[in-house]
């Protein structure tokens, strides 16, 4: 079963998106009607998420004040860092409100993933983590996916197009065992650097390649992008 609890971070300055986020939070930066964040949550409660933790730091209460206690059939809760900690310290830092199992993602990125497939394959593999992996053009921007059938064996940052093992780069979605979290050290960390490279020696990283719509909003370029192509 799809984990009914979703840790969204969303905590970024998006200091690459200029005057748009001086005053206004990445995930709150309007795509045709509705905030980033909002579209990313509507997505995944058609698979029944029922509980958004949101990892948070910059102009939190901004987004507090949106979505509040309850929205669209969605419990919040709130995770505010006083300090920017990094994907794996904000992951550490919500420890105490996750459960068992749940899905994680990027709060700055649009997609469609098919998390009821995703999790069919992250429980028969037994897997640890289950990562979102999408097609992309332009290996040298991204950690590229070193693949051994399902199994992710490493990611080689933004490699040459020549030796990039694969084209599948990490799409920002994920399925987590929260045993995992012993990973993490306090503090500001990576999960690229900490958590996914231990599980990937124990062969317990899997990948799922997700086909459908992968929209990135970080800069500029991409916003337009999103606006034009998410519906």
């Amino acid at each position: 079963m799809v984990p009914k609890q979703a840790f969204i971070l969303a905590g970024g300055k998006g200091e690459r998106l200029g005057q748009l986020t001086a005053n206004t939070p990445k995930p709150m930066i309007d795509v045709n009607g509705k905030p980033i964040l909002e579209h990313l949550i509507l997505e995944i409660k058609k698979h029944g998420v029922k509980e958004v933790i949101l990892g948070l730091g910059y102009k939190a209460e901004a987004v507090k004040d949106y979505f509040g206690e309850e929205k669209n059939g969605i419990r919040f809760e709130y995770n505010i860092e006083k300090e920017f900690l990094g994907t794996g310290g904000a992951l550490k830092f919500a420890e105490p409100l996750l459960e068992k199992k749940f899905l994680m993602l990027n709060g700055d990125t649009l997609m469609d993933v098919d998390l009821g497939s995703m999790n069919r394959l992250h429980e028969k593999s037994k897997a640890l983590a289950t990562i979102a992996l999408t097609k992309v053009e332009n290996v040298e921007s991204f950690g590229i996916a070193k693949l051994d059938g399902n199994v992710i064996e490493e990611f080689v940052e933004k490699p040459k197009k020549e030796n990039a093992p694969s084209n599948l780069a990490n799409a920002g979605a994920y399925i987590l065992e929260k045993e995992n979290l012993r990973l993490l050290p306090g503090g500001f960390c990576l999960i690229e650097k900490t958590m996914f490279p231990e599980l990937a020696k124990q062969r317990k990283l899997y990948g799922f390649v997700h086909k459908g719509k992968w929209l990135p909003t970080d800069t500029l370029e991409r916003l337009e992008n999103a606006r034009k192509n998410w519906k």
